[in-house]
């Protein structure tokens, strides 16, 4: 054992070595982000734990790790109980200097390393497939893989397991799905890979395959504060899993907490409901048996429509204080009142002075104009010189702007007296998704959802504040974790929601929804 120790000291000091050798931008291009060996040593502890259960009767461990860097996985096995078992072991991977540290530190061991790219392996190095697989795959978003690469991905990742990624899906969803040739029946598979797929539309092949074609044993999902890497803010799940169908009566444990040998949550989750869900995430929490309804269904896309607020392409140059733009006299007509960012917002109302600009926070213009700059020239030289600075910085050629005609005329995006933040932290005694009401005529900037009533309740608000009040009631009423949950999480505790995602949140337990539905004939 003291010599497995020496040789942990040692990989942590080579490991430290070559990560200081690349810059920030090449790691998170190529996916490096190393696992801390104490949690590698938590897998390792897991792994013991179902290979230890009644139902395996396995006599030698032959392991794969995919995408061993250093080899941090092979070296937590040598310090569990089951490091007398180890059979062949074997390690893939690209990157040469990391190979030839885990072959110089571990090939004592018996640990053997092969420089090769896992996701073109054809063929595997002794007649028996590996019985245990733990693996933190490389993240590389998608955007740093050439569309080439990723259409042989892909293709291979579709004939390995049947199932066609996303082309926004990251590496670690082909490195799971092409490592299932590679498993043996009924051997045990764990991997460390981003919470993203339980959530995100790109992630529902990963959820096929753990609930139609293999047996997901256990999925532990770290506390979004919680992160994992210091140097990657993304939140981390662990994901156990046997090669065997699941049954039809199969149940799954999720666990949540910043330890997976202590979780401070635990929820069973039968198969059945694994497959059907669009999230994972709070899955376990909104389980319960199902009632009768007497009232329809009611979700928030039968109420209203969700877009996104205005991207000027260039927020510093169009979006300006009030009190400057009149100093430089740009003309009131093609000035539009905007919402500042919500971090302005002491309050869930806003409300607007005489001229419809927003009180009690700052006051910001919009400019936006369609008059082609001949006739702005002619007559509106204030305006036409402030166009002519913007074109000397360059912010005509930006890619929105570009695109515009003229550069200087704004997406249009009226006013609703109804938005949503569209991400943020939880913060004390405060929801890091908050509903507004917009009773000025400010327009909203891309950091909030407008929120527009559809048009039988449009018809039915009429201008009546009291009704916009009845209406932001019912927003008020919808639960802050429900909101969550059907958004998406990500490292640091940071939370985002889409307006798709916004469409699916039910209504039907909120008597303010029922009793529109009612006023308005709706069903």
């Amino acid at each position: 054992m003291d010599r497995v120790n020496a040789a942990e000291q040692q990989r942590r000091l080579e490991q430290a070595r070559l990560d200081g050798g690349k810059t920030t931008q090449e790691r998170n291009r190529l996916g490096q982000f190393a696992t801390p060996f104490p949690l590698a040593l938590e897998i390792a502890q897991l792994a013991v734990e179902h290979l230890k259960n009644e139902h395996y009767t396995i006599d030698t461990i032959d392991f794969l790790d995919p995408g061993c860097g250093s080899g941090v996985f092979y070296s937590a096995l040598l310090q569990t109980s089951i490091a007398n078992q180890l059979g062949s072991a074997y390690g893939i991977e690209i990157d040469p200097a990391f190979a030839e540290v885990a072959r110089s530190l571990w090939a004592p061991f018996g640990f053997q390393v092969i420089q090769d790219d896992f996701t073109r392996l054809t063929s595997f190095f002794k007649p028996d497939l590996p019985n245990l697989i733990i693996c933190n795959p490389p993240y590389s978003r998608h955007h740093h893989l050439e569309q080439l690469q990723k259409n042989l991905l892909q293709t291979r990742a579709s004939k390995t397991s049947g199932l066609w990624l996303n082309g926004l899906a990251g590496l670690y969803c082909y490195f799971l799905l092409l490592s299932h040739q590679w498993l043996r029946p009924g051997g045990l598979s764990i991997w460390l890979i981003p919470t993203e797929f339980m959530d995100v539309n790109y992630g529902e092949a990963i959820r096929i395959y753990l609930s139609q074609h293999v047996t997901l044993k256990r999925l532990h999902r770290f506390e979004a504060s919680d992160v994992q890497f210091a140097d990657a803010l993304v939140s981390s799940a662990v994901v156990v899993f046997e090669n065997r169908k699941p049954t039809i009566e199969h149940q799954a444990i999720f666990t949540v907490g910043s330890s997976l040998s202590q979780p401070s949550k635990t929820y069973t989750v039968k198969n059945e409901w694994l497959s059907k869900a669009h999230k994972w995430t709070h899955v376990p929490e909104s389980i319960s048996p199902s009632t009768q309804r007497t009232q329809p269904e009611i979700s928030f896309g039968n109420l209203f429509k969700v877009r996104r607020g205005l991207a000027t392409g260039a927020n510093g140059y169009f979006i300006l204080p009030r009190s400057k733009a009149e100093e430089q006299g740009l003309p009131a007509k093609f000035l539009k009142p905007i919402l500042p960012s919500p971090r302005y917002l002491t309050d869930v109302v806003i409300e607007a002075d005489g001229d419809g600009y927003p009180l009690r926070i700052p006051q910001l213009v919009l400019i936006d104009c369609d008059w082609p700059e001949e006739q702005v020239q002619a007559e509106y030289p204030s305006l036409w010189e402030y166009l002519e600075h913007g074109k000397r910085l360059g912010i005509h050629e930006r890619y929105l702007t570009s695109k515009r005609n003229p550069w200087y005329k704004q997406e249009q995006v009226p006013a609703s007296p109804f938005l949503c933040t569209y991400m943020g932290r939880a913060q004390e005694n405060k929801s890091p998704l908050r509903f507004i009401w917009n009773q000025s005529k400010a327009t909203s900037p891309n950091v909030y959802h407008v929120i527009y009533p559809r048009e039988h309740l449009t018809a039915y608000m009429g201008n009546s504040l009291e009704l916009q009040a009845e209406i932001f009631r019912l927003l008020s009423r919808i639960d802050n974790q429900i909101i969550i949950s059907e958004g998406r999480t990500y490292g640091g505790g940071l939370h985002k929601i889409e307006p798709h995602e916004l469409y699916r949140i039910s209504l039907s337990n909120i008597a303010e929804a029922q009793k529109l539905v009612a006023s308005t004939m709706l069903f």
